[in-house]
């Protein structure tokens, strides 16, 4: 799958803030994503993004 930064990304589970959309800041082996709801980082392995990945959105 071809995700690159700045791509929204939307994920099968919701963050406590109750959104379930997720910028790409970085790409590689881990991603760091940060939540469109509350601005929280978090970095995640790029296996896990791509098994939990239910729709993509491309940024600018």
């Amino acid at each position: 799958m071809d995700i690159q930064v700045g791509d929204i990304i939307k994920l099968k589970k919701k963050h406590p803030c109750g959104s379930f959309e997720w910028e790409v800041l970085r790409a590689g082996a881990d991603f760091r994503l940060r939540c469109i709801g509350c601005d929280h980082q978090i970095m995640i392995s790029r296996k896990i993004v791509e098994k939990n990945i239910r729709n993509l959105k491309r940024g600018l």
